[in-house]
Order: structure tokens, then C-alpha cells, then sequence
């Protein structure tokens, strides 16, 4: 939407599929303003006309759950790592002059060795699901460095708001906590609540995307995406609440495939893309956890059905 009211010329790839895909109800109010391309990035052949006179790539393709990644590796593996050569690929046979940012994930990180988490932290990944995250950002990295396809990696952290899944947790536990509190079900936090996390409000991860792909200071770089506040994750749930009025939260053992890949406490050093590109978070996390649970209290219906409705 960001781009739309910038004046651009935007086409959108998505495979919908119900597990990974798009919501089209997301893009309702500019659905006449955008071309729509219903591929998977997994099909090469796509990738090679999608490319095509194209400025700018903004790579948001991925198989994001954990969980999913460790009970369907391949799965992961083609979408997280192979599909994005196909994207390189192409670009470089098709459209060299492109700017490609492509969206990873703080994920490739692990359990931190310190906080908060700068890039210079080693990657030590728990899961599937971060190893080929960080194939795929580095392919993208390499592709700059050797082709010249100018690229760009931004880790992102938590990023939530409105138009986020929130029928389960395949994206994000605040999704699921969100519908929980909307339908008056007591929020699960898996184990003892202290964990502490930092949140992006998804209007200021747009910002960071908008300012990396507008300048070529950040071609062939990494860079954190966070935020200003950190919380653990029984205050977050009091807050979700406080927020709405009402509620309940219950403190509950993790179930032992989520145990076994968590990640412990992590906020991230984000210092380096305010200092290059000037960004930093501007929405309050109490302001952007309102906005999103007023979101969702109008158009819940639109998420939290079966695969017509929900990303």
C-alpha cells in the first residue's frame, strides 16, 4: 500500500498457498491499483517474466514457521533456499539493473551469546527454517558481490500490525495471542513468561524496506530491524489485555517441538541501519498493539476461517 501511494507501478507474486500464502483480502482497497500475479516462486519459469522491467524486488517469499520447517525440511528447503536462486538467477539473466531487498530473519542468530544481537553476532541457527533463511540471504549477497544484482538483507524481529496471520502461530505467537484475546480465550505463554522479545510495527518495517531499496550505500549489506522497546512475554500478555479492556493469560509448559528450537531472550543492536539510512521505529508498541487489535476486532472474520480467508 505504501508503494501504491508513493505513484509506483506494482505487480504482486504470491502462490496463496493457504500454509505460506497471501490473503487477498489484504489488498481489497487497491486491488485495481496493482497487478496480481498468482505463482510460486518455486516455478523458475515465472520468476524469468516476473523480473522483467522491474526496478525494484522487494523478497518477502518464505516458509516462515519453525515448527513447519523441522516436520517438512524439503518443503523449506525448496521455498527457502532453491526458489530464492531462481529469483537471482533470473534476475540476472533478465534484469541485472534490479534492486533486490529481501526479508530475513533475526532467526539465523540462535540463542544469543549477548544482548542486545548486533550483525557481528555469530549465526548459530536452532532450526531449519534459520539454516536456509541464512542460505538464502547470503545467496543474495553473493549475487551482489559477484553479479552486481544490487542486494540488500534486513533481519527482521517480531514484525506485527494489522494484515499479519493470526489463525495460528505458523507466523507469529502475537497473531494467535491477538485472535485468543478477541474471542475471549485465555492467552498460552509457554514457559515461565520471562522470555524477552523486541516488536516492529509493520508501518515502520515498510519504512526500513522503502529507505534500504532507495539507497545503494546499503547494496551487499546486512542490516538488523527492531525495536525502540523490550518485554518480556508476561508483561506483553498483560498488556494485550490492559490494551483491550479485558482478558486472561495462562502460563504453560512449551510443547516439546516448540522446546526444543526456542531461542531464549532476544532484542536486537538495530544501530546500524539508524546510523546509515537515518530509519528508526516510530510507533509506540502499546500504540501499534492498539491499532492492530482494533484491526482485527472489525475484520477478524477475514483471517480466522479456513484457507478462503486467512494468510
Amino acid at each position: 500500500m505504501a508503494l501504491v501511494d508513493l505513484g509506483a507501478r506494482v505487480s504482486l507474486a504470491d502462490s496463496l498457498i493457504p500454509e505460506y500464502g497471501g490473503n487477498l483480502w489484504n489488498v481489497a482497497s487497491i486491488k485495481d491499483k496493482v497487478h496480481i500475479n498468482y505463482s510460486d516462486v518455486r516455478d523458475e519459469h515465472s520468476m524469468k517474466f516476473l523480473v522483467q522491467g522491474q526496478d525494484y524486488l522487494f523478497n518477502l517469499a518464505g516458509q516462515t514457521s519453525h515448527v513447519d520447517s523441522m516436520q517438512n525440511p524439503y518443503t523449506d528447503l525448496e521455498i527457502n533456499a532453491r526458489a530464492q536462486l531462481f529469483i537471482l538467477e533470473a534476475c540476472r539473466r533478465h534484469n541485472p539493473e534490479i534492486k533486490i531487498v529481501f526479508a530475513s530473519t533475526r532467526q539465523i542468530y540462535g540463542r544469543p551469546l549477548y544482548l542486545p544481537v548486533d550483525e557481528k553476532h555469530p549465526l548459530y541457527p536452532v532450526d531449519v527454517n534459520g539454516i536456509n533463511k541464512m542460505a538464502g540471504e547470503w545467496y543474495h549477497i553473493v549475487y551482489n558481490n559477484v553479479y552486481g544484482i544490487r542486494s540488500a538483507v534486513l533481519r527482521l524481529t517480531n514484525t506485527y500490525g494489522p494484515r499479519m496471520r493470526v489463525k495460528d502461530a505458523r507466523q507469529t505467537f502475537l497473531g494467535i495471542w491477538i485472535k485468543q484475546l478477541i474471542e475471549s480465550e485465555p492467552l498460552l505463554v509457554f514457559g515461565d513468561g520471562t522470555q524477552i522479545r523486541d516488536f516492529t510495527y509493520v508501518d515502520d518495517a515498510v519504512q526500513a524496506f522503502l529507505a534500504t531499496a532507495a539507497s545503494d550505500s546499503t547494496n551487499g549489506r546486512v542490516y538488523n530491524v527492531g525495536g525502540d522497546e523490550r518485554i518480556s512475554l508476561k508483561d506483553l500478555a498483560r498488556l494485550l489485555i490492559e490494551i483491550n479492556g479485558q482478558g486472561s493469560f495462562e502460563i504453560v509448559p512449551f510443547p516439546p517441538d516448540r522446546k526444543v528450537i526456542d531461542i531464549g531472550d532476544y532484542y536486537c543492536d538495530d544501530g546500524l541501519i539508524r546510523e546509515t539510512l537515518g530509519w528508526r521505529p516510530e510507533t509506540a508498541l502499546a500504540d501499534g498493539l492498539a491499532k492492530t487489535i482494533a484491526y482485527y476486532r472489525e475484520f477478524l472474520h477475514h483471517y480466522a476461517g479456513g484457507a478462503g480467508n486467512g494468510a
